[in-house]
């Protein structure tokens, strides 16, 4: 990793510690010494990193004192105030990529980006149903201009509360930018604009690769609860098969824990499979690790490739071949969508999907010598 990204990921994580409330009321980060001991980086790069958060607006350095958050003023008008709503904005690495460069996009355009209460500043990282509705309130409240919203994907109750804060945000007049996910199933779109990866594309692009491998047989595994984006990645897959003219058998999609040994088995045994595609690099890597253990080597013995390029695809002995999202590239379309939506209400809602791209790396089998039978 180059000293440019060490930096940049190092002001990107402190940036989403920030946003769900770590530092609590002091707002008093970490010394520099310790951040060079937690990244193991040098003092210039992690001076660089706070640097850049400081130009931002959204730390400030206090001589003989630190670091500290820079609290934002509740006084600011409603017209130049975003709202933010991510599930696992502290857990997931893409929304936390994404975040950051929407945070940076709007003081760089004098912007202020609430992501919840200042008044509840020791927030749990988990935004919970309970509190994305009272945030919801919130943000009407204090009339902000629009609000940037991952819909819930997993939690119980999650299509109650998904379409309860929509038509919140709808009857109080604040336009709503979906991120990552619709509110509706897969292939349904609700009328939000929406600002993702293609996951169809996504999928095609795991399945042709594997396809140009010589793989013939290929099965799509993903986690008992998993949310609406996986379903179009496996449309990806099939479509990439069907072009193909490879017939899959029923059971090609294995729903399952990938930590349970019979699971694991049923998907090595009688080498059924060339290659199985995961529904993420979490799946992946935890697959690859639970294969090694029943002996089965990856890629020779079956090849594995996941889809997200976050940390997970680099955890296994074997790195990941995955789908790397464009998060960037969504923080930026995201935004001035939503930019145009405010100055434009009645127009269309729109599917705004970027590309994302095929990254090889061991876990393919692209480095074999050969394809071994």
């Amino acid at each position: 990793m180059s000293i440019e990204s060490k930096h940049r990921e190092i002001s990107r994580q402190l940036l989403a510690e920030i946003a769900v409330g770590k530092y609590g009321a002091a707002g008093r980060l970490p010394s520099e010494t310790q951040l060079v001991q937690r990244f193991g980086v040098s003092r210039p790069t992690v001076a660089r990193a706070l640097r850049d958060l400081q130009t931002e607006g959204l730390i400030e350095r206090r001589a003989g004192s630190g670091t500290f958050v820079r609290r934002q003023s509740t006084s600011a008008t409603g017209t130049r105030q975003l709202g933010l709503l991510i599930p696992g904005l502290g857990e997931v690495e893409i929304f936390s990529i994404i975040c950051g460069e929407l945070s940076s996009l709007a003081r760089a355009h004098q912007y202020t980006l609430l992501w919840g209460d200042s008044a509840h500043p020791g927030q749990a990282s988990e935004l919970t149903r309970e509190r994305a509705l009272e945030l919801c309130e919130q943000f009407i409240e204090r009339r902000v201009a629009g609000v940037f919203f991952a819909p819930f994907s997993l939690a119980d109750g999650k299509d109650e509360t998904n379409h309860h804060i929509a038509e919140r945000f709808g009857k109080a007049g604040v336009p709503l930018m979906l991120i990552d996910r619709d509110l509706v199933p897969f292939p349904q779109r609700s009328n939000f604009d929406l600002a993702a990866s293609d996951n169809i594309a996504g999928g095609s692009l795991l399945g042709e690769h594997l396809w140009k491998l010589g793989c013939r047989r290929i099965a799509f595994v993903a986690p008992p609860q998993y949310p609406a984006t996986v379903q179009a990645r496996i449309a990806g897959v099939r479509e990439a098969l069907v072009r193909h003219k490879l017939e899959s058998p029923p059971d090609w999609i294995h729903i399952g824990d990938v930590e349970n040994v019979r699971f694991v088995r049923s998907l090595s045994s009688g080498r059924r499979w060339d290659a199985v595609v995961c529904a993420n690099d979490l799946t992946a890597a935890q697959l690859v690790r639970a294969l090694g253990k029943n002996g089965v080597r990856v890629p020779r013995d079956l090849r594995v490739v996941g889809f997200d390029d976050e940390k997970h695809a680099m955890l296994p002995g074997v790195p990941l071949t995955t789908i790397h999202q464009p998060c960037q590239s969504i923080a930026v379309t995201a935004y001035r969508a939503l930019i145009e939506r405010i100055a434009e209400p009645t127009l269309p809602a729109r599917n705004l999907l970027l590309n994302p791209h095929l990254v090889v790396r061991e876990s393919c089998g692209a480095y074999l010598p050969h394809k071994e039978t």
